[in-house]
């Protein structure tokens, strides 16, 4: 991680530490505190290392994820507490945490054989694409490379990887925001489903949850289906395009935390009155959810996601399999948020206090 991004998340942590200790006395009123509590229960900032002994002094771990982008540098902020808590018993651990400008498998492909080629004790990879890099992953076990995933995507149910951290339930998550997003509607009327990227399972997994709710009801119908390669300008012309040719349409389902803030700026920019549901702990995501444009949001706990993720790659490093001493899947926790949760998660994450 470059100098100024680990300063710069240095000082984020900080002040959520700061935030998430002081909530509870901000000054909010009673059913606001409550709130408040509730928001802090979404992503779990407090910490400690397992009784696990690591076997060695120093590590040095390589971590590729899909995209550049402030979701992943959220995971990033619990790496990064994770990493100082085995400092502080004597254990260094080093880790490059690199990823492209734009989602593409073969980028991804390119990054892990240059991985391949280091002194690495882990490689950690957030799926791309499930069908084009699981077989990737699977020779690169086969020549005696600890490979594990991390984050939003595991790899293909066959893929020999050792083990996976992060949300095990996407599928899920999709079911649920659509079912708000119906039980809003009244379970009748046109949907838009903004997916993501090509191939990724997080995606791809929660567009599939979006269309085998809507498919329950009747009187409800999807009429589109867009990919916006996690792009929040692309997600705003591809919403636009979509009210341009869908003007009755009465709601969006967003896969991703790009698509959200996209198609907020759409429904927003034409005065549109469809419901928006989506992924995640954008900024501006959560402003539009504060002001009830965007009606309900599901937040990932990128901290735990990224301060787990180092965890198991010290066990993993150090030899061991899925277990014990940890899962082949370590479950990370999504929570659905609406418009009154949406200040105190403002606060508590990026000091927002504005109203």
């Amino acid at each position: 991680m470059s100098g100024n991004m680990k300063n710069k998340l240095h000082k984020f942590l900080i002040v959520v530490l700061t935030l998430a200790v002081a909530g509870t006395s901000s000054g909010y009123s009673t059913d606001t505190k409550k709130n408040t509590e509730d928001a802090e229960s979404v992503v779990e900032f407090v910490h400690e290392l397992d009784d696990y002994v690591p076997a060695k002094k120093s590590y040095n771990f390589y971590f590729t994820y899909k995209i550049v982008h402030p979701w992943w540098d959220a995971v990033a902020l619990g790496m990064e507490d994770a990493q100082k808590k085995y400092l502080e018993k004597g254990i260094v651990i080093t880790y490059e945490y690199m990823a492209p400008n734009a989602a593409s498998y073969e980028d991804q492909i390119k990054r892990l054989a240059l991985a391949e080629k280091g002194n690495y004790d882990v490689i950690g990879v957030d799926v791309a694409d499930e069908e084009k890099i699981s077989p990737v992953l699977d020779k690169m076990v086969a020549s005696g490379q600890k490979v594990m995933t991390f984050s939003s995507s595991d790899a293909a149910p066959d893929c020999k990887r050792i083990a996976y951290v992060g949300n095990t339930h996407n599928y899920q998550d999709g079911a649920d925001l659509t079912e708000a997003l119906c039980q809003k509607l009244g379970y009748k009327g046109k949907i838009a489903i903004l997916v993501g990227s090509h191939g990724a399972p997080c995606h791809e997994d929660r567009a599939k949850g979006a269309k085998d709710t809507i498919a329950k009801y009747k009187n409800m119908e999807i009429v589109a289906v867009e990919y916006d390669m996690d792009s929040i300008d692309v997600a705003h012309e591809l919403a636009i395009n979509i009210l341009k040719d869908y003007p009755d349409l009465d709601g969006f389902v967003c896969c991703n935390m790009s698509n959200p803030v996209g198609t907020a700026r759409a429904v927003t920019e034409l005065g549109s009155k469809a419901v928006i549901v989506g992924m995640d702990h954008d900024q501006e995501a959560l402003r539009y959810l504060r002001d009830g444009v965007i009606y309900c949001l599901g937040v990932q706990d990128c901290y735990s996601i990224g301060f787990d993720t180092l965890q198991v790659a010290v066990k993993i490093a150090d030899g061991n399999l899925p277990g014990d001493l940890f899962p082949d899947k370590t479950d990370e926790s999504t929570t659905v948020i609406y418009q009154e949760e949406a200040a105190p998660m403002l606060e508590i994450l990026y000091g927002d206090t504005s109203q």
